[in-house]
């Protein structure tokens, strides 16, 4: 298994809509940078952000998500309370090849100011936006910026074809648009 650089990272997106909207160069005049890197791509966050609240006392189940444990919020800057999370999606949507596999890191601007991202792979035949956990390990409020770069996605080309990808299997998260909270 091996990484993939930029030129097929450009191809893929350019004629199979692997990544939409796709940005060919890195942009960072005055913004976190997003776009294509040497291998990998640097996705935006959305304006769309969940942000975790205790108001209610609800408790945090997988199996049975209340949705009061959140506040929307639409945003270009979204402040993230100390040693709490958010929710958002990036900008981009993608659509995964049946050989490939993707996982995500955290910029180091954010990582620098204790923010963690969190993504799970985005397995074979995966589509669709991809919701980003945003957690902050900080003992005070962190600005996360809109449509700037939050994260890296590396892919990972299979030495071969998968026997049953994502969409075989029907994945419950298959095509989500926005941001998506846990589904059992």
């Amino acid at each position: 298994m091996g990484i993939m650089p930029d030129a097929w990272i450009r191809e893929m997106a350019t004629t199979k809509g692997m990544i939409e909207p796709f940005v060919e160069a890195q942009k960072r005049e005055g913004v976190i940078s997003y776009g294509l890197s040497s291998y990998g791509y640097d996705a935006r966050v959305a304006d769309e952000f969940k942000i975790f609240t205790n108001v209610d006392n609800a408790i945090v189940d997988p199996k049975t998500f209340d949705s009061t444990s959140f506040v929307d919020r639409q945003t270009d800057i979204c402040v993230i309370p100390p040693n709490s999370f958010a929710l958002a999606r990036t900008v981009e949507y993608f659509r995964i090849p049946r050989d490939v596999l993707v996982i995500c890191l955290g910029k180091s601007t954010y990582a620098r100011c204790g923010l963690i991202v969190n993504v799970t792979p985005l397995e074979p035949e995966w589509e669709g936006h991809v919701t980003l956990e945003i957690s902050n390990t900080t003992p005070v409020p962190a600005k996360v910026y809109a449509n700037e770069g939050l994260c890296q996605f590396l892919f990972l080309k299979g030495e071969g074809l998968c026997e049953t990808s994502y969409a075989d299997r029907s994945g419950k998260y298959m095509g989500q648009r926005g941001v998506t909270l846990p589904r059992l």
